[in-house]
């Protein structure tokens, strides 16, 4: 089993189609089944009741500071135990990035919003009329390159293709991490535990296409890692 953990926000967990359509994607993938939970229903006890071989935590269009951490509280449990081969895309790299940062979890009562950098003057707001107007922004398809290999590059001569969205990102690397991949505006595009099987890329790579099919190697990769796919 696959376990999607959704950061949707509460009330727009039940209407949030995209997740319906990412639970598809990964069972075609894989012919295991998939199963979509929201952040908040997440702990080891009731994952540890599952039989769950894989996560992935989804990325999210909740600012960071609207969202009460507590919420948190169980996937961090999860997430700094796990043996399970974990992936977080986006917000969800984010969110590993806060857990694995934090000296004390629990005492966090908000968490910020850490932008890329403001727009300079004059250069093109790709989000104007969206959230986050006024900042720099990653949105679209680019170009990551690779700095170490690991067998989520398998395939993968350099560099891969993904798609982005986002205006934040991991400031600081947690302690130990390994470094796996940046672009030119964002430093920490993919991160890995040192010890145990826990991603966390920046890119959506869950979000591939017919001209961007770099992804799906990609999460193939994942699911390899986890013993789902040969």
């Amino acid at each position: 089993m696959i376990l999607i953990v959704s950061l949707a926000r509460p009330e727009e967990h039940d209407r949030a189609s995209s997740f319906g359509e990412l639970k598809r994607k990964f069972e075609a993938m894989t012919r295991a089944p998939a199963l979509v939970q929201h952040y908040t229903e997440i702990s080891p006890e009731r994952v540890a009741g599952l039989p769950v071989r894989a996560i992935f935590i989804t990325g999210s269009s909740c600012p960071w500071p609207e969202v009460d951490p507590r919420g948190f509280d169980g996937l961090y449990d999860l997430a700094t135990t796990t043996t399970i081969p974990t992936h977080g895309a986006c917000a969800g790299h984010q969110l590993l990035g806060f857990f694995f940062n934090a000296t004390d979890w629990r005492a966090i009562h908000s968490l910020p919003d850490e932008f890329m950098r403001a727009l300079a003057p004059g250069e093109v707001d790709v989000r104007m009329g969206k959230s986050y107007e006024g900042w720099f922004a990653e949105d679209g398809a680019y170009t990551v390159q690779i700095l170490q290999p690991d067998p989520i590059f398998a395939g993968f001569e350099g560099s891969l293709v993904v798609r982005e969205a986002h205006v934040c990102e991991v400031k600081r690397l947690p302690t130990g991490w390994l470094h796996l991949a940046r672009t030119d505006t964002c430093a920490i595009q993919a991160m890995r535990h040192p010890g145990r099987p826990i991603y966390g890329t920046q890119f959506h790579p869950e979000a591939w296409s017919e001209h961007y099919p770099d992804g799906q190697r990609f999460m193939a990769n994942f699911f390899r890692i986890a013993g789902l796919i040969e």
